[in-house]
């Protein structure tokens, strides 16, 4: 079957974990079966009016960017967002001003910019966060308008996101949670669930990609954990799922060298031609061991320059104000 794996040595006895009830109101990107307090919120939705034509018409878009390889085949894009507008919803003061980006797949972004100019508002927008309210624009995800998705909904299709500060979830057992999130996501695709066992199995090959301990498994979802577990954790979290798009939003935070080097690894690992990477970060070192395809400039809550990594270089000798000037 597809989830059987052969390993060089004996994974652990698998421990016997009793059921539990989440109960956590944080917001967590995983396709949780029991939706959270949050997710049904209004503020889940965008304010601005939904247009009655269809999506193909709507999100005519998509075929203007429609590309080549280079071999005549065609290249659909992944992620498309068209002009997208959004404000913080308690204060409804606007964060992105117009925001354009085309993600295909097997392509790695990444985003940079001051404090402040919109880039952690951003990925929170494509997931759903109820902090933000979407005001205009258009979001095309695997050709489906994601804007019309709960987030839970979004993490079915593929999407998944790294944040910046991970949440603990007292009481919640580290592998029951990653084994829920992963039979959701495998009864969404049409699949068999996994028992147990079988998860264990599967899961067990993966934390040699994080270089993550087992025992972590045993205890609740980052509760206790040190920066670079949390970080690692988020990874397995990725690389258990097998997330179509992955948001990394500011995965670099807090890491020393080594951890840096671990989570760049595992990330590293998981590319496929058929899956893409969106990282958000401030620095030069996470692009050394994650090179990007693109590098886009954020500024004032827009991407007002796209280029390749020579663009970090740029930033590291002269700043943002020499990209602003230009």
């Amino acid at each position: 079957m597809a989830w059987q794996i052969q390993c060089t040595a004996s994974p652990p006895p698998l421990p016997s974990f009793p059921p539990f009830t989440l109960k956590s109101t944080s917001f967590i990107s995983l396709p949780l079966p029991l939706p959270l307090p949050l997710t049904r919120s209004s503020r889940f939705r965008s304010t601005h009016a939904p247009s009655p034509r269809p999506i193909a018409a709507s999100f005519s878009a998509v075929e203007s960017t429609t590309s080549t390889d280079g071999l005549g085949n065609s290249k659909t894009p992944l992620l498309e967002v068209r002009g997208l507008t959004a404000v913080i919803a308690e204060t409804m003061q606007e964060i992105l001003k117009g925001v354009n980006l085309v993600v295909h797949h097997g392509e790695i972004h990444a985003i940079m910019g001051k404090n402040g100019s919109g880039k952690s508002t951003f990925s929170k927008v494509l997931v759903g966060h109820p902090d933000y309210e979407v005001t205009g624009g258009d979001v095309v995800f695997k050709g489906e308008n994601l804007l019309d998705m709960e987030p839970e909904e979004r993490s079915l299709a593929g999407l998944f996101m790294s944040f910046q500060s991970p949440v603990e979830i007292p009481g919640v057992n580290n592998i029951d949670f990653l084994h829920m999130a992963y039979n959701a996501r495998r009864k969404k695709l049409g699949e068999p669930e996994l028992g147990p066992l079988e998860f264990y199995a599967y899961i067990y090959p993966k934390l040699d990609l994080v270089n993550m301990k087992t025992d972590l498994l045993n205890r609740n979802v980052n509760e206790g954990f040190s920066g670079g577990e949390r970080k690692r954790n988020e990874i397995l979290q990725l690389a258990v799922l097998g997330a179509d798009l992955a948001i990394l939003d500011e995965i670099d935070s807090g890491l020393d060298v080594d951890a840096l080097r671990d989570v760049a690894k595992a990330v590293n690992g998981l590319l496929t031609p058929t899956n893409s990477v969106l990282m958000i970060t401030h620095y030069r070192r996470l692009l050394e061991v994650i090179k990007p395809t693109f590098i886009h400039i954020m500024e004032n809550g827009r991407i007002i320059k796209t280029g390749d990594s020579s663009l970090a270089e740029v930033l590291e000798e002269k700043g943002y104000n020499a990209i602003s000037a230009a």
